[in-house]
Formats: structure tokens, sequence, C-alpha cells
């Protein structure tokens, strides 16, 4: 993911593409900063779990950003910040839709014999595991309600 990062960097020079390379050099520094607080040097590599952690971490900083900045009435801000969201969710894996969810999550349900709503966080705990960051926390959440 990391190597796929640096092509990307190049291509945006090359394509004179501002918006581009600022967000690419952004997200390989996001790798670079995650590398370093696991206490390794900056050349180590992150495996691909841990570069995705970090794109939806920074795509999550993208959507809060735009939710501000449309309170605020500073639409411009906004717009760009949809921009660099829209760039940073390429990168990320296909996320699952609802009717995939519900039948992991149906099959976690009898898998562990949940029966009431008093265990429904250990439920969305045990999809989210299965999922492993192919579905948004609060999709999973929702789609976990509606089995009660």
């Amino acid at each position: 993911m990391q190597e796929k990062i640096k092509a990307k960097i190049k291509e945006s020079m090359l394509a004179k593409d501002t918006l581009a390379l600022n967000v690419y050099r952004g997200i390989s520094a996001a790798f670079t900063s995650e590398v370093m607080a696991k206490g390794k040097t900056p050349q180590d590599a992150l495996s691909d779990e841990d570069c995705i952690v970090v794109l939806k971490r920074l795509a999550k900083q993208r959507k809060d950003s735009i939710e501000q900045f449309i309170k605020g009435a500073r639409q411009d801000l906004a717009d760009s910040e949809k921009a660099e969201l829209l760039i940073i969710e390429t990168l990320l894996p296909k996320m699952l839709g609802k009717d995939e969810i519900k039948k992991v999550a149906e099959a976690k349900k009898i898998e562990l014999g949940v029966t009431d709503k008093s265990k429904i966080g250990i439920l969305v705990g045990a999809v989210m595991k299965e999922l492993k960051g192919q579905a948004d926390g609060s999709e999973v959440k929702n789609v976990v309600e509606s089995l009660f």
C-alpha cells in the first residue's frame, strides 16, 4: 500500500495535480507517523491492514471536518474537504452493503446464541471482528439492532 501511495505521488507530480499531490503526501506522512508511533524507524513499512486503518482515520477526519465547515457556513472549505475525501475513498476497500452485513450478523447471532438485546454489544463486536473493517461501525450497529 505504501508503494502504491509513492507511485500516486509521482503520478500527481507529473500530472501537475496539486490537490491529489497534497492528499497523497498527507497520506504518506500519516503512514510515517503511524510507523513511528509503533516504535519503528521511518524506513519501515506498515502492513496493508495498518495502512487501511490509517486511511479510514483520515477519511473520518475529513467527514468530521465537512460537517463542521457546513455548520460554520464555510461551503468553500467543505468542498475542499469533500474533494480530498473522494481521493482517500478510492484507496479504501469496497464497503459491504446492508444485505451482506445482515447475513454475517444473522450467522453470528445464531453462532453466539444471542437472544436478547442485553448482549447486543457483544454481537456488534463479533460482527465487526468478522468483517475486518469492510463495513462502517455505525452501519453494523444499525443492522444488528434491526435483528431484535
